[in-house]
């Protein structure tokens, strides 16, 4: 549900449709010169945007972080899985007038490795302009978000206007745990809502609004078995003596199946059933027993490994405690189990998040954007462990997220990663609407 512009707010948002027309060939440019960037790694990306914030005339500060040391609420990893090295977020400060609400707008600059480049049939680094779409690596994942960040003050100040709430604006390192929202939200860094600016996976580009993000568990089961008694190489003969570890680890899947049912039946979120008729999984990804090059030898342990999917209302905590105590009864039942239990490790979780469309957050985007793009967006549920949950779960902070049309992610292993181009300038002005309708906009006072 969207809220009525009234006059104030439509002059406002008509200057901004203005500004993004007079502004297009340097909306384009400054996407073209982040991927241009790109090839030189993402110190280089960042100081091209502070260069871009700088020029605004906005208050721009560096600061840099250890991922390490970033307190972990409501998610953990493996040790092995956050980065070593020390990080650098781009913070932007336009500060309002007055009598608004704050907002914080975040994106990552960040893409993955550079890797594949021979496979692309286009330069991955020269932003080409092919048939709508804009080419380059990165530019989906999420060149585009920070790009749009800085062209929303962009058009802010080409329109005349000036927030009354203040706008603060971060790229921030994002991917393999790099957490850098979240170092910023626990130094310090608050608002009234936040926005995080990115393109959307599910092709419906700014027709879709990010509200909702499941949680996710990652599992590993190691469930024991023994081999024969026996001192010969080849085991076939004796296999009758064995523990088979194979048949026990189908026993500890069946336990997690039956689980699977109880949860669906029990844990219900009417976005998630509407959507795909389940609320909640578990996915085991990962069965592996014994060796290929020893085919003839009794294997003495399978692992049983995948992932919990969950709603909102449910706790990283209560999850992981139902998945070990339905192995635990299963394995109370078993014979050989019960005194040989398997060992259930948690890897890595990521707890839900929810931004309800009835929110005044949710109603202020929306808003927005049926301004530009003349329809109402809907919310996608399907999103797992999107960034959204970070202000939500780090400080309580409301969140959404948006972006244009892209495809081809690099996070996917693609080729030819691309936005489109009318849908980039969209989210841009989107992004600009968003300050009107959630900060306030007015002319800038003489």
């Amino acid at each position: 549900m969207t809220l009525p512009a009234d006059d104030a707010t439509g002059a406002v948002l008509a200057r901004l449709r203005a500004a993004s027309a007079e502004r297009r060939a340097a909306t384009i440019g400054l996407l073209q010169a982040l991927i241009a960037a790109q090839r030189d790694g993402e110190a280089a990306v960042q100081a091209r945007v502070a260069e871009a914030f700088a020029a605004l005339g906005v208050v721009v500060e560096t600061v840099a972080y250890d991922p390490a040391a970033v307190p972990l609420v409501g998610e953990f990893a493996a040790p092995r899985a956050t980065p070593a090295e020390t990080r650098t977020c781009v913070v932007a400060r336009l500060k309002g007038r007055g009598g608004g609400r704050s907002l914080i707008f975040f994106a990552h600059p960040d893409s993955e490795p550079l890797a594949g480049l021979d496979t692309w049939t286009r330069d991955p680094f020269a932003g080409t302009i092919e048939d709508g779409r804009l080419y380059g690596w990165g530019v989906a994942d999420d060149l585009a978000g920070v790009a749009a960040m800085v062209g929303a003050v962009d058009l802010i100040r080409a329109a005349g206007l000036e927030p009354d709430g203040d706008v603060i604006l971060v790229s921030t390192p994002s991917k393999r745990h790099a957490r850098g929202v979240s170092s910023l939200l626990h130094g310090g860094l608050t608002a009234d809502a936040a926005v995080y600016l990115h393109p959307a996976e599910s092709g419906a580009g700014l027709a879709e609004v990010k509200a909702f993000a499941s949680g996710q568990l990652e599992f590993r089961i190691d469930v024991p078995g023994r081999g024969p008694d026996t001192t010969e190489p080849l085991q076939t003969a004796f296999a009758h003596q064995a523990i088979d570890p194979i048949a026990k680890g189908a026993y500890v899947r069946a336990a997690l199946r039956q689980l699977e049912a109880e949860r669906a039946a029990r844990i219900r979120h009417p976005l998630l059933e509407a959507a795909v008729g389940r609320s909640t999984n578990i996915m085991v990804s990962h069965v592996v027993a014994g060796s290929l090059d020893a085919l003839a030898r009794a294997p003495e342990l399978c692992t049983v490994a995948g992932a919990v999917s969950f709603p909102p209302g449910e706790t990283l905590e209560a999850v992981a405690e139902e998945l070990a105590g339905a192995v635990r009864t299963a394995a109370a039942n078993d014979p050989w189990l019960a005194t040989h239990p398997p060992t259930v490790r948690f890897l890595a979780g990521v707890s839900p998040a929810e931004t309800p469309a009835d929110s005044p957050l949710f109603r202020a985007v929306a808003q927005a954007v049926e301004a530009v793009t003349g329809r109402a967006p809907f919310v996608n549920p399907m999103h797992t462990a999107s960034d959204i949950r970070n202000p939500i779960v780090q400080k309580g902070i409301p969140t959404v997220g948006l972006g244009p049309l892209g495809g081809d992610l690099t996070q996917n292993g693609r080729i030819d990663e691309w936005v489109d181009l009318e849908d980039h300038l969209r989210a841009v002005e989107a992004a600009a609407a968003i300050v009107a309708t959630w900060c306030g906009l007015g002319a800038v006072r003489a």
